[in-house]
């Protein structure tokens, strides 16, 4: 069914839209998910704040164009589903990993990051970059340490102190 011309733009602006919100894209070929199987990821998809869209490949050129993910112009090749991860950077990669791994129809072509073309089996590396309140709990952890380290140390010496005088007392009580 052939597309009109209104609603091939309202796809490339739907897809821009997205495109020029989101911190990372990944581009993957569906041919023999069933229908099932793409309802299943797209459901999943929106619990985790990742937009999934199967565009034809020229509108996907003329969509990325002007952002961050026209480097993944030379991966349009066949039939195409764009995963852009809107919250954080690895939310697509690693909902597309798991899938991968289950349907083996499911293959990732590339993947790109703040501008930066990746290949395909990085998507391990993005996969387990922490999701943002992993991050914002592993720098209070490293912002707390040297304070909690201080409060030890402080600690420490009372500590040394009253069992140098059980110590004492122990030994008085036994001689």
């Amino acid at each position: 069914m052939a597309l009109r011309l209104a609603e091939k733009q309202a796809i490339v602006a739907e897809v821009n839209e997205a495109a020029t919100k989101a911190l990372s894209a990944v581009v993957s070929d569906y041919r023999g998910l069933t229908v099932e199987q793409m309802t299943t990821l797209r459901a999943k998809a929106r619990d985790t704040g990742v937009y999934v869209k199967v565009v034809r490949n020229t509108l996907a050129r003329r969509a990325i164009e002007g952002t961050d993910f026209e480097c993944l112009k030379d991966t349009l090749v066949g039939p195409t589903m764009f995963a852009f991860s809107q919250e954080d950077p690895g939310s697509a990669a690693r909902l597309l990993k798991g899938y991968a791994k289950d349907w083996e129809a499911l293959q990732v072509k590339a993947l790109s990051i703040g501008g930066r073309l990746l290949s395909a089996d990085q998507i391990d590396r993005v996969a387990s970059l922490p999701t943002r309140d992993e991050a914002l709990s592993l720098l209070m952890a490293v912002m707390q340490a040297p304070i909690t380290k201080l409060a030890r140390t402080l600690n420490e010496v009372p500590g040394k102190l009253v069992r140098t005088v059980a110590a004492i007392r122990d030994q008085k009580q036994a001689s």
